[in-house]
């Protein structure tokens, strides 16, 4: 098992690569700024069975 994966920033494009706490759970959402260009992505974590850690973002929604 992996404890860091990358997904690209729908915002600017670059690659950013995040911790992953498998102690967290199999799925797993939180949002997060860019390093980058600061906009907030909600970051979404999956573990499959064998441990395979896959890593995506989101724009995150303005919640008004």
């Amino acid at each position: 098992m992996d404890d860091e994966a990358s997904y690209v920033c729908d915002s600017c494009g670059e690659e950013i690569v995040v911790p992953v706490d498998l102690s967290g759970g199999e799925e797993q959402s939180y949002v997060e700024d860019c390093p980058v260009c600061c906009n907030p992505s909600v970051i979404h974590v999956s573990v499959d069975p064998d441990g395979e850690v896959r890593v995506w973002a989101e724009p995150e929604q303005d919640r008004y």
